[in-house]
């Protein structure tokens, strides 16, 4: 079963911030979407608030059909 879309919104950003999350990202070899994701998990987790953990996707190739 493919996983529940992920919810899409604009998102309006100072370019200095921008670059360092694009720096961050790179360092990290993720996405900028991928790092804001990470970054928020972790600010949410410093505040006490739980958050489900991300739906692990399968890697790789899927399996061939006969």
């Amino acid at each position: 079963m493919p996983p529940p879309p992920k919810k899409a919104f604009p998102l309006r950003i100072e370019p200095a911030l921008w670059d360092a999350l694009e720096r961050a990202a790179a360092s990290d070899f993720r996405s900028v979407n991928a790092q804001i994701e990470c970054l928020l998990r972790e600010a949410l987790n410093r505040r006490g608030v739980k958050v489900e953990p991300p739906e692990q996707r399968k890697r790789g190739r899927p399996p061939k059909e006969d």
